[in-house]
């Protein structure tokens, strides 16, 4: 059989711009999703097979993956879609591949990595905006300080703003409050108590902790033990989290996360493109030891959702290419420190040495 990538949500907002990009490279990847007419135009538009199923629905999963080599799942909010995407590429043998920033998924696709090694199968989530760079980032700077027992990473967003469904996922990770990792261990940060102040090369700017994807991504990555991520935001939005804090029990409910997920439909579905062309992230990564070892190093890329693409469908064509290795992975693990040193007007700068 002809190697084939299947795109599980191909016409989101994500989705669809990997679809795009797919067919701009010369790929015939196979679109897919539960929706069928939107499916469907898709297709004619991209000319491109189609096969439309819910995840809910067994036997119709097993039936179309059996034709993918790999699937990259773009469908969210993960924390609800990814585990049986994930029995159905176990049951069929087909690389499982997304693009979560969801700590909760990325620890239970982990705690599957023996399941996968033994039927063969990768499980590669991250492989876009999240975690990508990050990940490539603290990567790098442990090959600079391979003694290094604490990692802070830092992101700033210039210029974007997010998607539907990047904001759905983020309502559903409210209840859960922040994350850190200390000592190897997950531990709960209340959101907007952890605070510092970070040099994304434009002089410091007041950060936030945030429950990034790294905090369990870039422990199995480097090994770091204590590991924190921090978010560029304005004021408002670092009061609105401290906020949270005290909505939980209510943030709970779905009777308030559907109120808010209505109103993020009445936002637009993502940037423009005008918006993607232009604007940038930059992100902040620092190692210490405990002999007072420090690295810092930092990286500006693409938007992050037009880097998605770039990164989500090259991690595919590698798979697709032979690299994939059975059990959990992670992206620098599989790609290497310097995968995104692949990508167009990515630039890294090492600070301190």
């Amino acid at each position: 059989m002809t190697d084939r990538l299947l795109i599980y949500g191909s016409y989101g907002f994500t989705g669809s711009l990997i679809a795009r990009l797919a067919v701009q490279r010369g790929l015939r990847p196979i679109l897919a999703g539960r929706d069928p007419e939107r499916l469907a135009a898709q297709a004619v538009e991209l000319g491109l097979e189609h096969v439309a199923f819910s995840l809910n629905d067994r036997a119709a999963t097993d039936l179309a993956l059996q034709n993918a080599t790999a699937v990259l799942h773009c469908a969210g909010p993960f924390v609800h879609t990814a585990r049986p995407m994930v029995d159905a590429c176990l049951r069929t043998g087909a690389h499982y591949l997304d693009i979560t920033g969801e700590i909760a998924v990325f620890e239970a696709l982990a705690a599957r990595d023996t399941e996968a090694s033994a039927a063969g199968v990768m499980l590669l989530p991250g492989v876009g905006f999240d975690v990508v760079p990050s990940d490539c980032l603290a990567a790098h700077l442990k090959r600079r300080l391979p003694s290094a027992t604490r990692l802070i990473l830092g992101i700033k967003l210039a210029g974007s703003q997010s998607s539907h469904g990047t904001m759905n996922s983020a309502i559903e990770a409210l209840p859960l409050g922040g994350k850190a990792r200390r000592d190897g261990m997950l531990v709960d940060v209340p959101l907007g108590t952890l605070t510092r102040q970070i040099d994304f090369g434009r002089g410091p700017r007041p950060a936030v902790a945030v429950p990034w994807g790294d905090v369990s991504t870039a422990w199995r990555s480097t090994g770091i033990p204590n590991i924190e991520v921090y978010f560029a935001w304005p004021a408002a939005m670092r009061w609105g989290m401290v906020a949270t804090r005290y909505l939980r029990p209510l943030l709970a409910t779905e009777t308030a996360r559907g109120a808010l997920k209505r109103l993020v439909a009445m936002q637009p579905p993502g940037p423009s493109q005008d918006q993607r062309e232009a604007a940038f992230t930059l992100l902040y990564g620092e190692v210490l030891d405990d002999a007072g070892g420090r690295r810092v190093s930092r990286l500006r890329t693409p938007e992050s959702y037009r880097l998605t693409a770039e990164t989500a469908l090259a991690s595919a064509v590698n798979v697709l290419a032979g690299c994939a290795v059975p059990g959990f992975q992670t992206p620098s693990r599989l790609f290497g420190p310097d995968f995104i040193m692949e990508f167009e007007h990515v630039e890294r700068e090492d600070i301190l040495s």
